[in-house]
């Protein structure tokens, strides 16, 4: 079934080579979606990528992706006017969806002095929440929005509980929220709509570099009403429902997609 029938749409993915992000642009591909995704990943990771992303073309939309660092300034604008050139005149970006999974995992004390340092949540800060704003900022600034755009990012209950050794992380996630509310502020007059997803416990790469992720997984999996954790296709569900019309009057929101973990 194909929803999404203007074929002058697409969605762009910061980070959609793996977990959360390619998940959600394979569903979205599914049903008709126009594909970018932005990536940046290692000659050794190519292979499976690569294997994703053949299904992603075999849906039979447009696909075109970028192994660069797109939390690079120089690098962003030359992007943009490369994947200006691909939208061609009637083309215009539909969904946004940042997936960007790039933080310090320092703990604050350590014996051996590798400890967090201000330079680390600068970097984690900037990778993961304000990278949403530059991209959000350029793609309006090149004015390849389309009217009724939505901008969906990913947080984490690491918002508000503390980890260890997540605290730059825990902050990007703060900074991440309250940047998405103020897109949804700001950039609503332009038709543009943001919301934030609180995926609970999900297995993915991104989880696993968290020390002591096995203990987190575990309690995940026992602490849910479902008492499963939190797959990709969970998380991509969501993002679809975000995309469809029906969906225009939410806006500025911290949604948790989690089976109900949150209320245990």
């Amino acid at each position: 079934m194909v929803d999404f029938n203007d074929k002058n749409q697409w969605t762009l993915c910061l980070g959609g080579s793996s977990g959360l992000g390619y998940a959600s642009a394979l569903k979205l591909a599914q049903h008709g979606m126009n594909m970018l995704i932005i990536h940046r990943d290692r000659r050794a990771a190519m292979p499976q990528i690569e294997k994703n992303f053949s299904a992603i073309q075999a849906t039979g939309v447009q696909f075109v992706s970028f192994n660069e660092d797109a939390l690079n300034e120089e690098t962003r604008h030359r992007l943009i006017g490369q994947i200006a050139d691909v939208l061609g005149e009637k083309g215009r970006i539909k969904g946004l969806i940042h997936s960007v999974a790039k933080g310090n995992l320092k703990p604050m004390v350590d014996s051996d002095k590798r400890v967090l340092t201000h330079q680390d949540f600068e970097l984690t800060l900037s990778a993961m929440a304000l990278s949403l704003y530059d991209w959000t900022q350029t793609i309006f600034s090149a004015n390849l929005f389309a009217q009724d755009a939505r901008i969906v990012s990913f947080t984490s209950e690491g918002n508000r509980k503390a980890w260890p050794n997540y605290a730059a992380v825990s902050a990007a996630k703060v900074a991440l929220e309250a940047i998405t509310r103020n897109i949804a502020l700001a950039f609503a007059p332009y038709g543009i709509r943001a919301n934030c997803l609180q995926p609970g416990i999900t297995d993915t790469a991104s989880l696993r570099a968290i020390p002591g992720s096995d203990t987190l997984l575990a309690y995940g999996e026992k602490r849910n009403p479902f008492k499963r954790l939190t797959q990709p296709e969970d998380v991509a569900n969501a993002v679809f429902l975000l995309m469809q019309a029906e969906a225009a009057w939410i806006n500025g929101c911290i949604i948790p997609v989690d089976g109900g973990s949150h209320i245990c």
